[in-house]
């Protein structure tokens, strides 16, 4: 039995954003592995997406309960140069 897929958590806006700031992109590299469900290449096509619990406890946490918003450029650009930051810091 397949698990549905997870629909995305950033706008198509967002993946723009992402891709004309090539400094970012080994940080969100890092963070979709980290959060992606176990065995995510064995499905076709081979994406990194979290479980969709995962982006249901991620979506209630960022915008509250019952909610199906996406992270926009600015929010997915402020958390991945955040998430640099802090590896930087731990090294």
């Amino acid at each position: 039995m397949s698990e549905r897929p997870t629909p995305s958590l950033v706008t198509p806006a967002a993946v723009v954003a992402l891709a004309a700031r090539p400094v970012l992109w080994p940080t969100a590299a890092r963070v979709a592995l980290s959060t992606a469900r176990p065995g995510w290449w064995r499905a076709w096509p081979p994406r990194p997406r979290p479980t969709e619990a995962y982006a249901d406890f991620r979506r209630q946490t960022m915008w509250g309960a019952g909610t199906a918003s996406r992270l926009g450029a600015e929010e997915l650009i402020g958390y991945l140069r955040w998430c640099r930051a802090m590896r930087g810091r731990r090294q």
